[in-house]
């Protein structure tokens, strides 16, 4: 009898103590589980804002909107630092901050710029800012490196993407070949398109109809033709990517993402020294369709010389 009383009492004690580690461990569980909910919380509410890695100091924007002049509206360094609170540019210049990113958004309007029929919302770059009269030569060298993607962009009749050109190296006249040729204007033609097309990067280049034009002659947009244009093998699509682009006398190289290059070199190249140029990056869309319209983003850009 009294070896059956001990045996309960010991069964009891156990019994006792793995019922207390059972409560233990599943309040150390519901304690956790809290913890977990109240991180998840906290996480939500602190979340990030993201910030572009662009320093607008030395460039200017064009919008696809009109001034009170009737021309495209544009805005300079300094003001251009502020675009984010700038009305009349937030539809087509817009910071994207769960993205880091500017976005460039254009479409058909009036606003269109001397020779094209196409509006853009594009950065002209300005080494000195606020002023279109200083730039550089193939000679002195360039660099302009970015990190975008396509984010919309409509299709025409056929169900083809529209294209947009995301970067360029412009030729410009000084004031004194201006006035050697007549010109009415400091525009020359623009060396290095890039193109966004139907999800590839598409490259073109001008190239001498006549390799042994004088150095007068040569000033004129007549002088040039279109090359027949690269397109880089990998589809982008709507991925992030990178461009860059260097340039030194005598040589062009655009590479994209670090990995795939397309140069080039020879008397065409050579012979552009002739001109002052400057970069060109944002959305300069190439359709006039009803409806249609495009936005680029930009997560970083720079250049130096």
């Amino acid at each position: 009898m009294n070896n059956t009383r001990k045996e309960f009492i010991v069964f009891l004690t156990i019994l006792l103590i793995s019922v207390n580690a059972t409560s233990q461990v599943m309040k150390s569980s519901v304690t956790d589980s809290v913890i977990l909910v109240e991180k998840k919380k906290k996480k939500k509410k602190s979340k990030k804002v993201r910030l572009p890695k662009i320093d607008l100091s030395h460039w200017k924007v064009t919008l696809p909107v009109l001034n009170d002049f009737g021309k495209p509206y544009e805005i300079s360094p300094p003001e251009i630092k502020d675009f984010a609170s700038n009305a009349i540019a937030k539809p087509y210049m817009y910071i994207d901050s769960t993205k880091g990113a500017i976005v460039f958004h254009a479409l058909p309007t009036d606003s269109k710029t001397n020779n094209t029929k196409y509006t853009r919302s594009e950065l002209r770059e300005q080494m000195v800012p606020g002023d279109n009269n200083t730039n550089w030569t193939f000679e002195q060298g360039a660099r302009m490196k970015g990190k975008l993607a396509m984010e919309e962009v409509t299709k025409d009749a056929d169900g083809k993407y529209h294209r947009v050109i995301i970067m360029q190296i412009h030729g410009r006249l000084t004031n004194e070949q201006k006035e050697l040729i007549g010109a009415k204007d400091n525009n020359a033609p623009p060396i290095l398109k890039i193109y966004w097309d139907k999800g590839k990067i598409r490259v073109k280049t001008k190239v001498l109809k006549n390799k042994f034009v004088n150095n007068t002659a040569i000033l004129l947009d007549e002088a040039w033709d279109d090359d027949e244009g690269y397109n880089f093998p990998t589809e982008v699509g709507f991925r992030k990517f990178t461009l860059e682009i260097k340039v030194e006398k005598g040589k062009m190289v655009v590479i994209l993402n670090n990995s795939e290059y397309a140069v080039y070199e020879g008397v065409d190249i050579n012979r552009w020294n002739v001109f002052e140029n400057y970069f060109k990056a944002g959305n300069y869309f190439q359709s006039r369709d009803k409806d249609s319209h495009a936005k680029v983003k930009f997560y970083e850009l720079e250049v130096s010389h």
